[in-house]
C-alpha cells in the first residue's frame, strides 16, 4: 500500500507541474500578444493623430505674409510651407522634419513691420519618435497634375510650383526588438489652394 501511494503522488505531482507549466505558457502568451496588439494600436493612433495635423495644415497651405511662394522647401524628410493653423489671418512657416528617428514640427511665426519671418522666433515640438523610414520609404513624396495613382513621385530636386499632392509615409515601431515588426502609414494630401485644374 505504501509503495502504491508513493507512484500516485508522484504521477499527481507529475500532472500538477505538466498543468502549472501549460498555465504559466498560456499567460506568458497571452500578456505578449497583448503587448503586440497594445503596440500596433498605439502606433496607429500616433500615425492618425500626427496625420490630422498635417494635413489640415498642408491643404491649407497659402502665400506667405510678405508674399512668398506658399512651399518653402520640399526634400524626402523635410517639408516647410506657409499656413494659417490658428485662424488668425497670418500666415506662419511650418516645418515637418524627419531628423533621426523622430519627426519634428517648427513654426515661426511672423513678427515686426513690415511682418518677416525670422529663424530667432522659431518653436520646435517633437511629434512622434520611433520612426523607422528608410532610403526606400521616404517621410515625404511630392506629384505634379499628371499624378493619377500609378506614377514614381517627382524627382528631387523637386520644383516647388510643379507640387500639387504630397504623400507622407511613416514607419513606425514602438520596440524595434519585440513584435509586432515595422508598419507603415501613407497619407496623401491634395494641395486645394494650389490646384490648377480648377
Amino acid at each position: 500500500m505504501k509503495g502504491m501511494i508513493l507512484v500516485e503522488t508522484l504521477i499527481t505531482l507529475g500532472i500538477f507541474i505538466v498543468i502549472m507549466v501549460a498555465v504559466g505558457t498560456f499567460e506568458a502568451n497571452i500578456f505578449s500578444y497583448q503587448r503586440s496588439i497594445s503596440g500596433s494600436l498605439e502606433t496607429s493612433t500616433d500615425a492618425q493623430v500626427i496625420f490630422k495635423t498635417i494635413i489640415k495644415e498642408v491643404r491649407s497651405m497659402s502665400p506667405s505674409a510678405t508674399g512668398a511662394y506658399p512651399i518653402v522647401t520640399a526634400a524626402t524628410n523635410t517639408l516647410s510651407f506657409f499656413s494659417d493653423p490658428n485662424g488668425n489671418g497670418t500666415p506662419d512657416q511650418i516645418t515637418y522634419s524627419l531628423i533621426g528617428n523622430t519627426v519634428y514640427r517648427a513654426v515661426i511665426v511672423p513678427t515686426g513691420l513690415p511682418l518677416s519671418y525670422s529663424a530667432s522666433n522659431q518653436s520646435t515640438t517633437t511629434l512622434i519618435s520611433n520612426v523607422r523610414n528608410s532610403s526606400t520609404t521616404p517621410l515625404l513624396e511630392y506629384f505634379d497634375n499628371t499624378y493619377t495613382g500609378s506614377e514614381l513621385p517627382l524627382s528631387q530636386p523637386v520644383t516647388l510650383s510643379a507640387i500639387t499632392l504630397i504623400r507622407m509615409n511613416l514607419t513606425l515601431d514602438t520596440d524595434p526588438n519585440k513584435s509586432p515588426t515595422f508598419v507603415t502609414y501613407t497619407t496623401d494630401m491634395s494641395l486645394r489652394n494650389l490646384k490648377t485644374n480648377l
